[in-house]
């Protein structure tokens, strides 16, 4: 089941609402259509840009150009109220952050926006935009009832492709996560909900949104380490996981569980080094609660149970290092 079509806001409280739309570039767009393709994505092409819809969901979630030797966030936009706009605009001008709109933003434009740079240097706009995160907890895929005798295992060829309902959360690399957990919460409005020192941190809208709407991972500079796409079940986890496997991407890291987010998972490995995940039964937090953060034991910064995590899972390959 799709998230929630009636959106929820804590009153009193100006703060962004969704991620609306991440715009990175790589270097060849036909191996980026395939890769999504197989993972389950609505690629639509406009031109020289593909952008990444769930299949049923009105949404565009990402745009992807190409350009340059190794994939690139360039920008990411988040979604607003309406009547938060001049509330957010005077906060842009008081500390000095606005920027010219990015350049590639050209053509996307959907409403009311506002454009400034965050620290680690990364263009933002807050655009007026429907909520698209959750506003209550997704529940699974129904699941037909088995009649006694038959099994309830479908065979290999009847297997129906995995398709994501919707963006659950980015991972951010950031040289300075406590950095951008307060940038999050004193420019952007998001609050806190879990982190393991200063390694990793999870934040989340007070409108209602999965655990994490956007988190940050150490690393020695910018770039985005993993998309995450909310799917109906672990069976559909693990059969996304072998989805990608049979169209030749199977590096990647699961099927496996989190302690933070609570979530299971299985990260395939893009093209570039970067990660895909097919998450599904993250915790929620609603719009009228606020969610106990915590700083947790770096052996719980991961995962619960799962295979091992690869020796290079938290590498930037989109800035190698010196």
């Amino acid at each position: 089941m799709a998230p929630s079509i009636f959106p929820s806001r804590r009153p009193g409280v100006v703060a962004v609402h969704s991620v609306d739309r991440f715009v990175f570039t790589v270097p060849d767009l036909a191996v980026a259509r395939r890769f999504y393709e197989a993972f389950g994505l609505d690629v639509r092409q406009h031109g020289q840009r593909l952008d990444l819809h769930a299949f049923g969901h009105p949404h565009c979630w990402a745009s992807v150009f190409e350009a340059g030797d190794r994939k690139q966030l360039r920008y990411l936009s988040y979604g607003i109220f309406a009547d938060d706009l001049p509330v957010f605009k005077a906060r842009i001008q008081s500390l000095g952050l606005a920027v010219e709109p990015h350049p590639l933003a050209a053509g996307l434009e959907r409403g009311d926006s506002l454009w400034l740079r965050d620290p680690d240097g990364i263009a933002t706009q807050l655009v007026v935009a429907p909520k698209v995160s959750p506003s209550a907890k997704t529940q699974p895929s129904p699941v037909a009832a088995v009649p006694a005798g038959a099994g309830a295992a479908p065979s290999r060829g009847r297997v129906a492709q995995v398709r994501p309902r919707y963006l659950s959360h980015i991972l951010r690399f950031t040289p300075d996560v406590p950095r951008l957990v307060a940038f999050g919460h004193e420019v952007l409005g998001l609050r806190l909900a879990d982190r393991s020192g200063e390694v990793i941190a999870f934040t989340y809208t007070p409108h209602g949104s999965d655990h994490h709407l956007v988190a940050f991972a150490k690393s020695h500079a910018p770039g985005l380490h993993h998309s995450s796409w909310d799917v109906g079940s672990v069976n559909e986890v693990g059969l996304g996981a072998e989805q990608m496997r049979d169209a030749g991407w199977g590096q990647g890291w699961g099927v496996g569980r989190h302690v933070l987010g609570s979530n299971y998972f299985n990260y395939v490995r893009d093209p570039w080094g970067s990660f895909c995940e097919y998450s599904c039964d993250i915790d929620f937090v609603p719009a009228d609660l606020d969610w106990p953060a915590a700083d947790h034991a770096p052996q719980d910064a991961l995962y619960v149970w799962g295979p091992a995590v690869p020796d290079d899972f938290i590498t930037n390959h989109e800035q190698p290092a010196a």
